[in-house]
């Protein structure tokens, strides 16, 4: 039975929650629970804290494990990424008091303050950049620049709001872009039940992305409507009664139906229907 561990709170557990039932596996009920078994699906699942998913991974005591990509990277486990999820991404930046510092390379012997202190440290190095110290804390690292604590700080940026309420501003380019991805150990086989796992996951991934639409169209402009639609392989064209017309099914980008339903009614075709896809397979 293949072992996974979910992140049992914060940002990273609700959605993956979604994508494993999206994908069609059981999840619990109850946020007490601490191991799931599945036998229908073959999984047994681990409710652990995101921050230790990759080393229960890395040690081998599970087969996978969702988790973010900077928890992975931080964790120094033997473990890698193997499926990016396109949820709870962020941007892990420097941040400095406004006006002080614009390049990395003024980090040299400066304190610097993050909950990720390998991941930084690591950073800084690849970088070429020895600082005084990587001051770790597990929150509110923000306030540790007037508290005294460091000098600059490392630390996950979304709209930069809190960064400005404390006088910082970011700078240089940033240390990582992260999001959840599906983890497993380094150097070994891929354990059975994984790649049926990956599928359903990319299924799940790509009926995020897309949509289904159908439309009639003039058998004489079938070509021109096609090139609009070309699906992931082909469209379906089918006949209809009234042989001078033609019904025409493919795979659309969602962030692009509006569009494309416009190109189509220009071209002269009518009935343009949009559905939702729930999973699919390629």
């Amino acid at each position: 039975m293949l072992r996974v561990a979910v992140p049992n709170k914060g940002s990273l557990s609700e959605p993956a929650v979604a994508m494993l039932k999206e994908a069609g596996y059981r999840q619990r009920r109850d946020s007490r629970e601490l191991v799931l078994s599945d036998p229908e699906n073959g999984v047994e699942f681990f409710f652990l804290r995101p921050r230790d998913v990759a080393v229960y991974v890395g040690a081998g005591t599970v087969d996978a494990g969702i988790t973010g990509r900077d928890l992975l990277l931080d964790s120094g486990a033997n473990a890698e990424e193997h499926l990016a999820l396109e949820f709870a991404r962020s941007t892990f930046r420097f941040a400095a008091p406004n006006g002080t510092i614009t390049d990395i390379k003024k980090i040299g012997g400066l304190r610097v303050a993050t909950s990720y202190n390998t991941l930084v440290a690591d950073y800084l190095e690849a970088q070429g950049v020895t600082p005084a110290a990587v001051v770790h804390l597990d929150g509110a690292v923000e306030s540790s620049v007037q508290l005294g604590v460091a000098d600059i700080i490392a630390d996950v940026v979304e709209t930069g709001t809190t960064l400005k309420a404390a006088g910082l501003a970011v700078f240089g380019e940033p240390i990582l872009v992260s999001e959840a991805v599906l983890i497993r150990r380094k150097g070994v086989e891929v354990p059975v039940g994984l790649e049926t796992l990956t599928r359903r996951l990319q299924g799940v991934l790509t009926a995020h992305k897309y949509v289904l639409m159908d439309y009639d169209v003039p058998a004489a402009l079938v070509q021109k409507a096609v090139a609009v639609t070309p699906g992931l392989e082909s469209p379906t064209v089918s006949p209809l009664h009234d042989t001078e017309w033609v019904a025409v099914r493919a795979m659309v980008p969602k962030n692009q139906t509006n569009k494309v339903m416009d190109e189509l009614y220009e071209i002269g075709a009518r009935a343009i229907l949009v559905t939702g896809i729930m999973a699919c397979r390629l």
